[in-house]
Formats: C-alpha cells, structure tokens, sequence
C-alpha cells in the first residue's frame, strides 16, 4: 500500500483537494480518533452527512451523486490524504491506509422517491447514481475475501496505475487495452506487469433485502435486491434486520457461460447501511399530540374506566361489542415489561392472544385491525405456512447454503398474526414453541448453526373442533392437537355462537346503521372517536414511556390467585403453572399503561385477573364467565367494576384465611 500513500504526495486533483479540505475543516474529531487504532491495516469509517457536503460545496455534492462509482473512491483517497495531514509528524498516532466515506443521505435532499424509490420500483435509469433502498434483511450470506485492487506498471514507460477488478462479473480483472499515462505523449504501451505486494484484499459479504408488506397493497408481491457489503460494512446486519442502504446500483452476471442468455440480476453495491431496528416500533408523536393525551385522562380522572372504554371503542369498531376481546388485543399489543431474572434469564415482556371460535365471530377482523396498529407487523395462515415459512430456511445459492428469514423472525419487534392455526401441521407448530416462550430460534440447518431473535407478538386464531362443550375443560376439548402451543398464550379466549335472539338483533342494528354512521363521522374529540392513527400513536407511546412497577397490593392480590388456582384447578392443572403468574403480571403493567400510568395498582391487577379467568372454562372466583362474544361495553364500567372488585377481593380473603 506504499504505493496507494506514494501517489498521495503528489499534487492532488481538485475534488480530491476539495473534499480533503471539507473533512479537515468539519471531520478533524474523526480523522484524529482513527490515530488511536492500533492496526493500520484494519478499514475504517468516516461518516459524512449529504446535506453537510451539500451546503458546503453543492458542485462537489451533485458530481458525487451523478457519478458516485469514481467520486466515491476520489474521497476514500481523500480521507487518507486529510488523515495524514492532520496527523502530520505527530508521533501519537498510527496513519491508516484504508479509509472509507460513508455517505447518509437520510434528511438530505436525496430523500425523494426519485432517489429513494420502493425496492419494487428500481429501474434502468436509476444505474449509475447515487441510490437509498429501504428494506427488511432475509438472507445473510458468509463473509468472505476478495481483491479489491492490484497495482501495475508499464514496462514501457514505468507508469504505475490501479486496477479495480468488477464485481459484476464476479470478480474478475480486465487489463486496460493501452498504458493509461496522461503525459504530454501517449505511451500506447500494452505490456504491463504486476507489483509485488500491491494486492489489497477486503471482507465482502452479500445480503438480500426485501420490500416491507406494510408499504404493499393487496395483491402485491414483495420484490428483493442483492446487496453487496465490503470492509467495515460486513457483519453489521442479519436476518430480520430493517436497513436503509446507499450505495450504486448495478448488476451482475457471469461472463464464462458461452452460447447462454445473459440476464443481468439488478445488485447494490453499498457505501452506507443503517440498522433501524430501533426505529421500527416508533411513530412520530408530536408534542400537541402527548398533551391531547394527558388531556384526556385529565378529563376523566373521576372515571378512567370510562376513558379505557372510549380508547377501547377504537378497535375494531366494525366489530359490535366484544369488550373481552378488545380489552385483550390491547393489553396484547401493549405488553408487559420485560425483565431479566436472578438466574440471568430474560423473562419476556410481550404478550400472546389466542381466539379460538365459531366461523362469523369477527376473529379474522380482529387480526387484520391488529396489523393495522403494530408499526411492523407479518400476517399468514396455518395453512399456507411450513415451519420454514415460520422460522427460517436454509437455501442455496451459487453454491453456498445460507439462511432466508421466515415470518417470525421478520416481525422482529413487532407482531406476527397467524389465521388458521389449526391447519398447521404438528411438527410446524412445534418450532414456534421456543420462538413464543425464549423469544429465540436455534438453528441447525445444512451446517448453518446459529440463534435468531424473535421478540414477537403472536396473535393466533382458529376454529373449534367439532362440538364445543363448555362442561369440559379447553385444553381436551379444543386443543389435543394444540396442547403444547396453547399454554404459552397468555390469554385464550372462546367466542360462541350461541343464536341469542336479543343479541343478534341488537348486532343486525348496529351493522345495517353503520354506513350512516361512517358518512356522519368528523374528527370528534377523544372522548367520543379515537381514530386508527390517534390509537398508534398511543399505544407505541405508552409502550415507550411507561415502566410501570408493581406495588405491594398489587403484588398481593396476583400471589393470592395464583395460589387459589393451583389448588382449585386439579383437572386444568396444565395451565395453572408458573406461566400463569408471568402472564398476570405481563397483563396488569399492560392495563396500568393502557391507563396512562408508571404504577400497577389494584385496578390493574384485578383486570388481569379477570382477563385470565374469561380464557378459562374452569373459573376459580368468577362463578360464570359468560361468553367472550356476547361481552359488551357497560354504562357505568367504574361502578360495575367496584362491584366485582368486592366480590374477587373477598373470595381471595376468605381463600386466605
């Protein structure tokens, strides 16, 4: 590389000058920091804004866009050369030899759909420019080695230049036809020979990205792109990753098969990746919007059950009544707080809901609206799902195995709904078992060992086998072909089609009003209408702000029922376990968030009680459940409530004593 710094000592080409002078003047902190790594063989980073170098020099910024392949190496040259002036003859500090520019363009101009198009929508004219793609990791390929750059010399007049072998022919280097000296004469020499020692090698990883389904419409298939990671950019992502790559498209084919169709397969080379994993359960929630909220529970701090119920209105409200299972898809999708316990272990923080009923009782609804408030969110059915297509698969290509991601991996953080979980096969609902419970997935496959995150929200429906028998137990009845998968779902609710004559009146009235309604809809305050967005934002805020802590009584109250359910459930006993008591406590932090609070008292320890009882057939205080789907919002939720707080209060005193 002696060569690479000898030619740096000559007199530089303007943008090369250029853009040297931009990172002394706005980078020096960074140039200065790389003095203290110790290898200088090692590659490193300089991250610069598009926006910075925009201001700064906008000429230099549109040729860097235009012509990104060539500007992006006069830069990487340009970092060597600005590192080793500001490090000068200082004796503190090891010079680097590689030194790459990562360019963000996020919040710069770039950021149109022009230069930031869907993955679905990359085109010809978008070769050869500066190019963001945003996308979900599914594959993560091994990492491996490959010439970056050889350097030759001309036997005829001595001219020593680089050559960059192609990575869209694999690799492989083509020789200029004549010497490339730019002096007075041309040389036209063809005979060139290799430098010793001038070979410089770099990591080099491929990925495949693919389009978010939260961006597609129905119908659409999500379409993936090849993307090429070099140098310090290897290993940053895996599968299940959300990524926003820069880089040049281009493509790539092999140019040794003779008498052959050559298709061009689109790839992107990278310059910049960023991980936005932590970005992928945030939503933008403007101050305004926070104060509407403290607002709204300063309204009603006299009733906040009747604030609960407004909010709870908002979900699903095609869907008539059903205050049971709408009160559980919330305290599902806002979850616990996750906590590590004396052992080291993770307990997890997220919740699983279960609905398990007739055909027509709106379970498929609930599903998709619970899509609709998860930021990220993977919908499939039992049937149309492998154990592959659940977890992750090992697929071959170009000769190597590699890992694709399935559905749970891919909700990552967010929420996995599968419709039909009776139509799985019984080995495919084994593999969820760990990814519900550990939040993981070990995998073992074609030499592939590794462990994949799944920190997911499984929301399951299914129908009942046969005839449903509420003097029988669920866990016989419903699930001898579900017997292992049900006891992780923290609430398990049964939806009956009974024929009630008064209730099916009072649905057929609501469903023939419901367009008149829906034309006389205005943004109403919260008190009457929460809108689909407004409950995003609220449950991704209350989920990021809140870490509600259990107080004594609380404590108390869960520790008593979970002792009355060990002992009053001998013929259920499967489910009343240790998980049982996890589940509790995920559900009541979940209400003391719902209810806009960083402390879980009674009220919410009471309502998680009462959310496991109604996903059980064998109550131990409540002497009738009743059933989910004919549960409906009350008048008066807080008088109602203080009712059957006396009740369970007193049922577990006595159990005590």
């Amino acid at each position: 590389m002696d060569i690479s710094l000898a030619a740096m000592d000559d007199p530089p080409t303007s943008p090369l000058k250029a853009f040297a002078t931009f990172l002394i003047r706005h980078h020096s902190d960074q140039l200065n920091s790389l003095a203290h790594s110790p290898d200088p063989k090692l590659h490193y980073p300089i991250f610069v804004e598009f926006a910075e170098l925009m201001d700064d020099d906008p000429p230099l910024a549109r040729l860097l866009f235009s012509r990104p392949t060539e500007y992006l190496r006069i830069f990487d040259d340009a970092a060597v050369w600005a590192h080793k002036i500001i490090l000068g003859d200082s004796k503190n500090g090891i010079k680097k030899d590689f030194i790459h520019v990562r360019i963000n363009v996020t919040g710069s101009p770039l950021e149109l759909a022009e230069t930031f198009p869907s993955i679905g929508s990359v085109r010809v004219k978008h070769r050869g420019v500066l190019l963001t793609l945003k996308g979900t990791v599914i594959r993560s390929g091994a990492i491996k080695m490959y010439e970056g750059e050889r350097w030759y010399i001309c036997r005829k007049c001595k001219h020593k230049f680089p050559v960059y072998p192609e990575l869209e022919t694999r690799n492989s280097i083509q020789l200029p036809s004549f010497c490339p000296s730019q002096g007075a004469k041309p040389c036209e020499g063809k005979n060139f020979a290799c430098l010793e020692g001038s070979v410089v090698r770099h990591d080099y990883q491929e990925i495949k990205i693919q389009e978010s389904t939260q961006v597609l419409g129905v119908g659409s298939i999500p379409r993936a792109i090849l993307v090429i990671l070099k140098d310090d950019l290897v290993d940053l992502v895996k599968a299940g990753d959300d990524v926003i790559v820069t880089g040049v498209l281009s493509a790539k084919w092999s140019p040794d098969l003779k008498d052959v169709r050559c298709d061009l397969d689109p790839m992107l080379i990278a310059n910049h990746v960023r991980r936005t994993n932590e970005l992928k359960a945030e939503v933008d929630i403007p101050d305004d919007i926070i104060m509407k909220f403290r607002q709204f529970w300063s309204d009603f701090k006299d009733t906040p059950l009747k604030g609960r119920n407004a909010i709870l209105r908002g979900i699903c409200p095609q869907v008539f009544g059903l205050f049971t299972v709408k009160l559980a898809v919330a305290l599902t999708l806002i979850g616990g707080v996750q906590h590590v316990d004396i052992s080291g272990t993770k307990v997890r923080g997220e919740s699983h809901l279960l609905l398990v009923g007739d055909p027509g009782t709106g379970k498929s609804q609930f599903l998709k609206f619970a899509a609709k408030l998860s930021n990220r969110a993977v919908i499939t059915t039992g049937l149309g799902s492998t154990s592959a297509g659940l977890t992750v698969a090992a697929v071959k290509d170009g000769g190597e195995w590699m890992l694709e991601a399935g559905a749970l991996v891919l909700a990552d953080g967010g929420l996995c709904c599968i419709d039909e979980v009776d139509s799985m096969r019984e080995h495919d609902r084994a593999t969820i078992h760990e990814a519900m419970e550990q939040q993981t997935i070990s995998v073992a496959k074609a030499g592939l060992v590794t462990t994949l995150s799944t920190r997911t929200i499984v929301f399951g429906a299914t129908n009942p086998k046969g005839h449903y028998d509420p003097e029988q137990r669920i866990i016989f009845t419903l699930f001898m072909w579900l017997n292992l998968i049900t006891l992780r779902f923290d609430i398990v609710l049964v939806l009956l089609d009974t024929k009630n004559p008064e209730w099916d009146a009072v649905v057929s009235s609501h469903i023939l009003t419901e367009c008149e309604q829906e034309k006389g809809k205005c943004d109403n305050d919260l008190s009457s209408n929460w809108p689909l967005t407004m409950l995003r934002r609220y449950i991704q805020f209350v989920k990021g702000y809140f870490r509600p802590v259990l107080t004594e009584e609380a404590e108390q109250i869960i520790s008593n029922y979970y002792q009355l359910q060990r002992r009053s459930a001998m013929d259920n006993a499967a489910r009343t376990t240790v998980r049982m008591l996890e589940s509790l406590i995920r559900l009541a932090q979940a209400h003391a968030r719902l209810m806009f609070r960083n402390e879980v008292t009674r009220l919410d320890a009471i309502t998680a009680i009462l959310c496991v009882e109604s996903s059980m057939t064998t109550s131990a205080l409540v002497d009738s459940v009743g059933n989910a789907l004919h549960s409906n919002f009350t008048e008066n939720p807080d008088e109602e409530y203080a009712k059957q707080e006396i009740l369970i209060l007193e049922k577990l005193k006595s159990m005590e004593e």
